[in-house]
């Protein structure tokens, strides 16, 4: 597979601070790490000899390394937690900067990783985004496969897909003990999926994935300690109309996301495309997040049922609609927020050629607005 150049730059944030870097399994983590440094030791636990090395002694970490190990990688940190005592240690003694990678901050927490405390940020990489793949970006390749990189540029996606799924529920949650019931996490993966992008009615899932209600919240919790789904909560600052305050849930992936809902391959102007194009640009806003403004996603509706897809930062209303002419009726939940006098921007992403503008509310072409997005025009 071609290696496409990240707009994550690891290297230049590991030359000050040790980091963890998690990510989605197959997002391009080995990838980077292996362009990012090319001169430096890597302990990969996914090798047997060095996990049952490291394993049986963790000591042996301390012993290999010296002041002359500037920057030092551990990946799938999280099949191993014991050895963040001795990353600890040597961050401490001989000022070493650990990049130590994974797919799940769950042992790690559990493992005991707030025993680093300030010594290690964390960095997210996501899927492939637009500013990476640029002219070559497919919008309906996209919104069938996704952007995990390996599925993306495959000739068999749909088989890939397939395997990749059935990958995380053997490998992630299976083997890293995460759950015993796999059968019941396999039922409400496939609720959940189907629940994408909306509001989450944890009793209606239960009985739809016949799992208790309790369940359900840790089986949530679990798909975001795995990354495989991001909660965006409520925005709560509308005063002139009272606004809901549950949670939304979004796939990290839109070609995950339909696989897991056993949906045919998309079509232009399909009604299930509107769906997709959201999680995509959802995808888009949250790794613009994680890159690059630390800021915040929300979502904004009303008991009386105005809505509005994102908030971003608390700058920017932004309305997703997969359609190639927008009307009146698309406008209706900026409009209600433009009465708040709350936000900068009001923005309407879609399908059309042309940028034009209504009520001071901005009509802009997909790729116009993700343009706009990675140029912080909506900060």
């Amino acid at each position: 597979m071609q290696y496409v150049p990240r707009i994550l730059d690891i290297g230049a944030l590991v030359k000050n601070k040790s980091y963890f870097l998690f990510g989605p399994r197959q997002t391009g983590k080995t990838s980077l790490v292996e362009h990012s440094f090319k001169n430096s030791k890597v302990y990969s636990l996914l090798d047997s000899n060095i996990y049952l090395t490291l394993n049986q002694r963790p000591s042996r970490l301390r012993e290999e390394l010296t002041r002359d190990d500037k920057i030092v990688i551990i990946d799938e940190i999280q099949k191993l937690p014991i050895l963040l005592d001795e990353v600890h240690l040597l961050i401490e003694k001989l000022n070493i900067k650990f990049l130590l990678t994974g797919s799940s901050a769950r042992k790690l927490r559990r493992g005991g990783v707030n025993l680093l405390g300030g010594r290690a940020r964390s960095q997210t990489l996501h899927p492939f985004i637009y500013k990476e793949l640029n002219t070559t970006i497919d919008l309906l390749r996209v919104l069938n496969y996704g952007l995990i990189p390996s599925i993306y540029f495959s000739d068999f996606p749909e088989e890939d897909l397939k395997a990749y799924t059935g990958n995380y529920l053997r490998e992630e949650i299976a083997s890293e003990g995460l759950t015993r019931n796999i059968p019941a996490f396999s039922r409400f993966l496939e609720v959940a999926a189907l629940c994408n992008g909306n509001i989450i009615n944890y009793t209606q899932i239960s009985s739809d994935a016949q799992v208790p209600k309790s369940t359900v919240q840790e089986y949530f919790k679990i798909l975001q300690d795995t990354l495989i789904a991001e909660e965006v909560p409520a925005w709560k600052k509308t005063k002139k109309r009272k606004p809901v305050l549950t949670s939304k849930f979004y796939f990290f992936d839109v070609g995950v996301v339909r696989h897991l809902q056993h949906r045919s391959q998309l079509k232009e102007k399909s009604p299930e495309m509107g769906e997709a194009f959201e999680t995509y640009i959802f995808h888009e806003l949250k790794s613009y997040i994680d890159y690059v403004s630390h800021g915040s996603l929300h979502y904004w509706r009303s008991k009386s049922n105005f809505e509005t897809d994102f908030i971003l930062n608390e700058t920017s209303a932004i309305e997703v609609k997969a359609k190639t002419n927008i009307g009146n009726r698309d406008l209706k939940g900026l409009l209600a927020l433009q009465e708040e006098h709350l936000l900068r921007h009001y923005v309407v992403v879609c399908l059309e050629d042309r940028p034009r503008k209504i009520n001071n509310i901005q009509i802009l072409p997909w790729k116009l607005f993700i343009e706009k997005l990675w140029d912080k025009v909506f900060d």
